[in-house]
């Protein structure tokens, strides 16, 4: 089933006229510059290794991700992290005061805190019990108005993540965005959406290199989308919203493909150690399914669960204010010696 999708319905008129800034970067582009005297950006002529600006399309980078993730270069975006790329979606297709999205709670706060600093109404629609997308419920919240869905699958804080068919539902019958964001994908044994961008315009994908790659300090998230999304995100980004350190060190990990497969399979085997040894402590009483790179699980008493931790020099987070999350603690899964300490620590107490 094809969904009758058109993105012209969803673009914010400003932006449909918007003529983007265009940077010195931007007006020569030229593969062969070896010997190219520039001066044409009022950049500082000393060489240092950033006294000249960072690529604004970042192709090195993006032509990467574009072969290990077997899509196109134009059907990448990059970001100050993933937080700037979520933004960049409010900015190009909500209307502020006058649009609204769709959050299912439990699940990423910024989605809501971007959508009040843009000031578009954000609809939360709970998930289910055993942390699903409640589609009747969420079909009935749909307005006109209503441009994007987020859908954080692994999800968080809870860990599990979505069923194939509330999303192939979703992707069919919404006429807006459906933005899956898969940071914690890499954990999880469901293949990427990623698989699935040819066959639905209206899909959008987000992902980090935070997480399974461990470059949560260089801030770098990546959209995924068709060309035409990809296209009005460029409009309106900032030329150099990711710099050139950043980029450099972002080639240095894709290209250590080995070393971040490891990091992942110690995760993977890292955790599943620590469920095990969960079920043996009295005061957990509900471990929730994970396919992500922490645990979130149910105790007697979240607020003094998480100080007594505190007080033994382990830091977790206190999820007990969430919804359906009342007296949950989420643990991130750390190297054997860190799960050590954390297990000695919750035998202790």
């Amino acid at each position: 089933m094809k969904n009758n999708f058109n993105i012209n319905d969803l673009i914010r008129e400003n932006v449909k006229v918007l003529k983007p800034y265009s940077s010195a970067r931007d007006e020569f582009e030229d593969f062969d510059t070896a010997n190219m005297v520039f001066l044409d950006a009022n950049e500082n002529p000393f060489e240092n290794g950033v006294n000249r600006y960072p690529d604004p399309q970042q192709m090195s980078v993006k032509g990467i991700l574009a072969k290990q993730r077997n899509v196109k270069t134009s059907q990448i975006l990059l970001g100050n992290g993933s937080d700037e790329v979520l933004d960049l979606l409010f900015r190009a297709f909500c209307e502020p005061k006058v649009d609204n999205v769709i959050t299912l709670p439990p699940t990423y706060g910024m989605y809501g805190v971007l959508a009040n600093i843009n000031a578009v109404e954000n609809k939360e629609v709970l998930l289910s019990n055993d942390f699903q997308p409640q589609i009747e419920k969420i079909m009935a919240a749909i307005t006109d108005a209503t441009k994007m869905i987020f859908l954080c699958s692994p999800n968080n804080p809870t860990g599990n993540t979505f069923s194939d068919e509330s999303i192939v539902y979703l992707l069919q019958n919404f006429k807006g965005l459906v933005v899956i964001d898969e940071a914690y994908i890499d954990f999880s044994q469901k293949e990427s959406w990623i698989n699935e961008l040819d066959e639905y315009p209206n899909l959008v994908i987000t992902q980090t290199l935070s997480k399974a790659y461990g470059l949560a300090g260089i801030r770098l998230g990546i959209c995924y989308g068709s060309s035409e999304v990809i296209s009005v995100l460029n409009k309106i980004k900032p030329p150099y919203n990711v710099n050139e350190l950043s980029q450099k060190r972002a080639l240095s990990r894709l290209d250590d493909s080995n070393q971040i497969g490891k990091e992942i399979a110690s995760i993977i085997t890292q955790r599943e150690a620590l469920l095990k040894v969960l079920l043996d402590i009295n005061f957990v009483e509900k471990i929730y399914p994970t396919e992500a790179n922490f645990i979130l699980i149910k105790v007697d008493d979240a607020n003094k669960r998480y100080a007594d931790l505190i007080a033994k020099g382990i830091v977790i987070r206190n999820r007990t204010t969430q919804a359906l999350c009342e007296n949950t603690l989420r643990l991130t899964v750390g190297t054997e010696e860190e799960n050590r300490k954390l297990i000695a620590a919750l035998k202790e107490i």
